[in-house]
């Protein structure tokens, strides 16, 4: 793995993409206990509010904070480690691990940036585990802005508009993929029967642990520790 190189592309684009890092019967394992889990109908944890205005449809599970060990090795997995200092540098620290599951015929998630971008040195790290293909046929891919993390707020808007600057991402059983937390990202709607990813959050030394307790969305600010919208942007 050529940590600089990696490095160096990942503050280009705000993203990159690492295909077949890990076993498939790692994944396997993994997407067996996620299933389990969840079910194929979980209910949604947040409130109304957030789900209309959001234009997102994904219910999250933190299997750490289950017990479950399965999910560290993924964690401490040494080129995971090894790329995360390459991008952070010495002294960043990982958050937790957030499973996110989506429904067949949901939204997904509308365009966001994890963290208010006031600050280019204060963000989070998205580290995000495939245990499943993401493709045409299951819908759920990624779509990022790059460079967006360069570009301050994400603007007002339509939630789900399309940019012409636009990529799209379709990460195969193995891969993964790491966004910068200002970088302006969304997840299409879902075809399967279902869609789920793992994500591994850290932040650079210094960034408060809070600091995704406030998303931007194109249509208002929402924060997560109240359940409130601080700002409506389309006011």
């Amino acid at each position: 793995m050529q940590l600089e190189k990696l490095a160096k592309t990942f503050w280009q684009q705000g993203y990159i993409v690492i295909e077949d890092l890990f076993s498939a019967e790692t994944m396997d394992n993994l997407q067996s206990l996620i299933v389990g889990h969840y079910g194929l109908n979980p209910k949604y944890e947040h409130e109304e509010t957030f789900l209309s205005k959001s234009a997102t449809e994904v219910i999250p599970w933190f299997p750490q904070k289950s017990g479950l060990q399965a999910f560290d090795e993924i964690e401490h997995c040494t080129k995971i480690q090894a790329l995360t200092g390459a991008i952070l540098g010495a002294g960043w620290q990982g958050l937790y691990c957030m499973t996110m599951f989506s429904k067949k015929g949901t939204k997904g998630q509308a365009w966001h940036q994890d963290c208010p971008p006031n600050d280019p040195q204060q963000f989070n790290l998205n580290r995000l585990v495939y245990t499943m293909d993401i493709n045409d046929q299951v819908g759920g891919e990624v779509l990022v802005i790059p460079g967006s993390h360069r570009l301050g707020k994400l603007p007002t808007g339509e939630v789900n508009e399309d940019f012409s600057e636009q990529v799209i991402l379709t990460p195969k059983k193995g891969t993964l993929v790491i966004i910068h937390g200002h970088t302006w990202h969304r997840v299409l709607p879902i075809k399967g029967e279902y869609r789920v990813s793992t994500n591994y959050r850290a932040v650079p030394k210094g960034t408060p642990e809070d600091i995704t307790d406030i998303c931007v969305y194109r249509n208002m600010l929402y924060q997560f520790s109240t359940s409130k919208v601080l700002e409506d942007r389309l006011a």
